[in-house]
C-alpha cells in the first residue's frame, strides 16, 4: 500500500467509523454497487446544473447548493467500492464502470462551470474550464495507458478526489471568490500530474528495456 499522503486519505481515516455504518446499511439493503455508482453520477449532474444555472445575484447561493450536492455525490463515490467488497460483488466490470462514470461526472461538473462563465461572458474562464476538463481526463488516461504498459502508475498528487475537494471548496467559498483561484490551481497541478506520469512512464519503459540487454 502506498504511503503517499492525500487530503482524502486523511479524511477517510478520520471518518472511517461513520462510513462503515453507512456501508453496513447499504449492504443490508442489497443495493448493487453499480447502482450506487450510477446514482453518484446523477447527483454530480445535478450539481453541474446548479453551476450552470448560477447567474448574477443568485450565483453564490447556487454555488453553495452545488458544493453541498457534490459532498453527497462524493459520499456515493466513497461507499460503492466498500459495499462491493463487503457484499463480495467486486468485479472487473464494476471497476471499469466506476471509472467511466467518474469521467462523465468530471465532464459534467466542469461543463457546468464552463456554462456559468460563458453566460457571464468571462472568456478566459471558459477556456480555463475547458482546459481543466481536458487535464482531468488526461490524468486518468495517462494512468490507464501507463498501467497497460508498466503495470502501475500511481504517481502524481492531483487524483480525482483531490480535484473534487478543490471544486467543493471553491463552490462553498465562492462568496469570497475562491472558485476562480481553485480552477487555476486545478489547471496547474493537473498539468503537473500529467507531466509527472509521462516522465515516470518514460523512465520505467527505458529502464525495463535496458534490463534484458544487460544480461
Amino acid at each position: 500500500m502506498s504511503s503517499r499522503f492525500t487530503w482524502t486519505s486523511a479524511f477517510g481515516k478520520g471518518s472511517g467509523w461513520l462510513l462503515q455504518k453507512i456501508v453496513n446499511g447499504l449492504a443490508l439493503s442489497k443495493i448493487s454497487p453499480n447502482t450506487l455508482t450510477f446514482i453518484g453520477l446523477i447527483i454530480n449532474i445535478i450539481a453541474a446544473f446548479f453551476f450552470g444555472y448560477a447567474r448574477g445575484e443568485n450565483a453564490h447561493r447556487m454555488f453553495l447548493y452545488a458544493g453541498l450536492i457534490l459532498i453527497g455525490a462524493g459520499l456515493f463515490d466513497m461507499v460503492d467500492g466498500r459495499v462491493a467488497r463487503q457484499t463480495n460483488q467486486v468485479s472487473v466490470f464494476g471497476a471499469f464502470f466506476d471509472s467511466v462514470m467518474d469521467r462523465y461526472s468530471d465532464v459534467a461538473i466542469f461543463f457546468g462551470l464552463l456554462v456559468y462563465y460563458a453566460r457571464g461572458n468571462r472568456f478566459v474562464y471558459v477556456v480555463l474550464c475547458a482546459f481543466v476538463m481536458t487535464a482531468s481526463l488526461m490524468i486518468s488516461y495517462t494512468r490507464a495507458r501507463a498501467e497497460a504498459l508498466i503495470g502501475s502508475c500511481k504517481v502524481g498528487f492531483m487524483e480525482r478526489p483531490e480535484r473534487i475537494v478543490l471544486v467543493i471548496l471553491g463552490a462553498l467559498c465562492d462568496r469570497w471568490g475562491v472558485m476562480a483561484p481553485a480552477l487555476w490551481v486545478l489547471a496547474f497541478l493537473g498539468t503537473m500530474t500529467v507531466i509527472h506520469r509521462i516522465r515516470y512512464t518514460y523512465t520505467e519503459t527505458e529502464r525495463r528495456k535496458l534490463v534484458p540487454a544487460a544480461r
